[in-house]
């Protein structure tokens, strides 16, 4: 049976729920941010939500988690630890999602994606670009917080801790950018 747990909870304990105005990774504004990477202070709220998704994947047949550096690094070797799976993780390199360190996939080797946030699925589908030539079978994606409004739902089998809507808008149109409000872009790709 699988443990319920607050995610939402969890981040606010942590500071890692952040109100204001932001430029997420996909590129679009929200007044709500994610910061997953708070909860990664605490080995213990690592292992209780590696757990709780580990259970929510348990009826699925898979070999490997293949996670994108470098936010979602931690969480898939939790993941992979509780669910007692091969971990491995994609890195850019010169601007492109690649699996390297001498990580290797077998052909039809079955594969849960893990990720921290996922917005528009834009690290999700680059990692699924770095693995093509392995000829891997994606069986799902797992992450903490599912912000894809079921935009994706017919693309992708994601698991999620927390589905969420929060309000996004494209730039153009942001009306936090017209009330002047600081723009922050607090995501792993800055500078990227």
């Amino acid at each position: 049976m699988t443990e319920y747990i607050d995610v939402k909870e969890l981040l606010m304990e942590a500071d890692g729920l952040l109100h204001g105005h932001f430029c997420l990774t996909s590129g679009l504004h929200s007044d709500t941010y994610f910061q997953c990477a708070k909860l990664y202070q605490y080995p213990k709220l690592v292992e209780k939500i590696g757990k709780a998704l580990a259970q929510k994947l348990e009826n699925l047949e898979f070999d490997t988690i293949i996670a994108p550096a470098i936010g979602a690094i931690i969480f898939g070797y939790e993941v992979a630890k509780q669910a007692n799976k091969r971990n491995l993780f994609v890195e850019r390199k010169d601007g492109e999602m690649q699996l390297r360190r001498g990580y290797k996939l077998k052909k039809g080797e079955k594969v849960v994606i893990i990720e921290d946030v996922i917005t528009t699925a834009r690290t999700i589908f680059e990692t699924i670009d770095a693995i093509k030539e392995f000829e891997a079978e994606i069986v799902a994606v797992g992450c903490i917080v599912d912000r894809t409004q079921g935009k994706l739902d017919d693309k992708l089998k994601i698991n999620s801790l927390l589905k969420i809507d929060p309000v996004v808008y494209e730039p153009a149109n942001c009306p936090l950018c017209k009330e002047n409000l600081p723009l922050v872009k607090p995501g792993s790709r800055v500078g990227a």
